[in-house]
């Protein structure tokens, strides 16, 4: 079996990945707060972690791998628009208001993950349904003393749980110099944060044994996992953001709720992202959602490309020229497929995927040299060594290409499909032929402008041009446009 090797943020060391349970090997990652768009940063634990659920799943078997990805729709900005709509006369509860911000910003967010190729998660829980679990949480934690109540609020000791700090390094008095801590007269400690918290008549609430009130961020995170994954699971995942304050938050909670439990084995954090290298932020104009790139015409695989260059522990720098580089390589893999002829075939053969992008995959997700191994991979099949194997050979290498790209994340069978479906075979072969005749009257006149003309409206319809010294051949892109072609007939 793949020997996996993870970078473990609470032990600062890669080591060797072993499942409590190989038949059921469980994940946890800090999904979004549905109160709008996901922006460019929020894609990527999505595309890191999709990476390494695949992974998983070819290695122990896609029906032993569970992974779990949250929802927050309990928040003060979904609160702000759905009170902004009751205010403008919409119809409904400001319960019922925010459910249908929350599903419409969800169903945006599946659309959009789903865009870039993300797998969909065995489980996406909202906090919502899961306030039972998380009352029936605290309720543990104040009768072994590691919470109080008062004043509608119920927090949360920090000083009881006496490895407070370890995942991010800090002690506890260091993070109380250096953090903004909400200083409110019914803390005992600074650094105590909130489990429960009362809410009024204008915000969403649900009954308690501390009155009406509504969950803290932190505690959500500890119910779901432990509801659908245990005490005890494999990997807990998410942004370097989330290491302070909200997970060291969830261990605390957890481990004091379950003390002989490991609550999650392998930390795996994911460094930020910036646009031309700086911060994305509206007030630099460098702020944009994952749906503003796929509106503005970037494909998903491509967004996915530019994020899979960067080792998911560095930062990342989104530029326009690392998008363009990467339309083109991944133009050019769809090109060279969507020509060959076993791709009208309802079922494509399943192979395995190349070792050496598993062993770059299995080492800590290097997912930019499991690019390269790919490249070369694309390469091959395009040279010379590959036209001189056997035709099954030659179906045999195109198949492992697919099956590594799927790895991967892309799925170039349906981009191949999409493109030859865009471009019917006897349209090209028209204008090969009318490239070969416009070529020929080029050489006797010395006049080449129309050819050229030519050439550069069917490059604009999406469609490649190759012409060699005895031949002419077209190749659909998958930006091929049937309309553009069919005015230059």
């Amino acid at each position: 079996m793949t020997d996996i090797r993870l970078y473990n943020t609470r032990t600062r060391k890669k080591e060797s990945f072993a499942p409590i349970d190989p038949e059921n090997v469980r994940m946890y990652v800090c999904g979004p707060t549905v109160y709008d768009r996901a922006h460019l940063g929020n894609a990527r634990p999505v595309i890191v972690f999709d990476v390494l659920y695949r992974l998983l799943r070819h290695v122990y078997g896609e029906d032993h791998v569970t992974y779990v990805r949250n929802f927050t729709d309990v928040d003060d900005r979904i609160n702000e628009t759905a009170l902004a709509r009751k205010a403008a006369g919409a119809p409904g509860t400001l319960e019922e208001l925010i459910r249908e911000r929350s599903n419409e910003t969800i169903d945006w967010y599946h659309a959009d993950m789903g865009a870039l190729g993300a797998l969909p998660p065995t489980h996406e829980p909202r906090a919502t349904d899961f306030i039972a679990q998380m009352v029936a949480m605290i309720e543990g934690l104040i009768a072994s003393g590691h919470a109080y109540a008062k004043e509608g609020h119920v927090l949360f000791r920090v000083r009881s749980y006496e490895d407070y700090g370890k995942l991010s390094g800090r002690s506890v008095d260091d993070m109380i110099a250096g953090a903004r801590v909400e200083v409110a007269p019914f803390k005992e400690d600074p650094m105590d944060f909130v489990l429960w918290k009362p809410s009024d008549a204008d915000l969403p609430g649900w009954d308690s044994p501390w009155g009406r009130g509504r969950p803290g961020w932190h505690i959500e995170c500890s119910a779901m996992s432990h509801d659908l994954l245990g005490e005890s699971f494999d990997i807990h995942g998410g942004g370097i953001d989330l290491q302070f304050p909200h997970h060291e938050n969830e261990i605390a909670q957890s481990k004091c709720m379950h003390p002989e439990a490991v609550f999650a084995r392998v930390w795996m954090h994911n460094e930020m992202l910036q646009v031309e290298g700086k911060k994305m932020s509206k007030s630099l104009g460098n702020f944009f959602t994952v749906r503003d790139l796929l509106d503005k015409g970037v494909p998903g695989e491509v967004i996915r490309f530019v994020f899979l260059q960067t080792h998911y522990s560095k930062p990342m720098d989104w530029t326009e020229e690392k998008a363009r580089q990467a339309r083109q390589e991944v133009d050019q893999w769809v090109t060279m497929l969507s020509v060959r002829h076993w791709l009208l075939d309802e079922e494509i053969k399943e192979s395995g995927a190349d070792d050496g992008v598993l062993a770059a995959l299995a080492d800590d997700l290097n997912t930019s040299l499991a690019l390269t191994r790919l490249r070369a991979l694309g390469r091959f099949l395009e040279g010379v060594e590959y036209l001189n194997l056997s035709d099954g050979e030659q179906y045999r290498m195109d198949c492992m290409f697919i099956s590594t790209a799927r790895l991967l994340g892309f799925d170039l069978v349906s981009l191949a499909r999409n493109a030859r479906a865009k471009a019917p075979v006897r349209d090209l072969e028209y204008f090969e032929l009318r490239l070969v005749q416009e070529r020929s009257e080029a050489r006797e006149s010395g006049n080449f402008a129309t050819l050229d003309a030519l050439k550069s409206a069917l490059v604009a319809a999406g469609v490649e041009v190759r012409m060699s010294k005895d031949a002419v051949e077209l190749k659909v892109t998958p930006h091929f446009d049937a309309a553009k072609l069919e005015v230059l007939k």
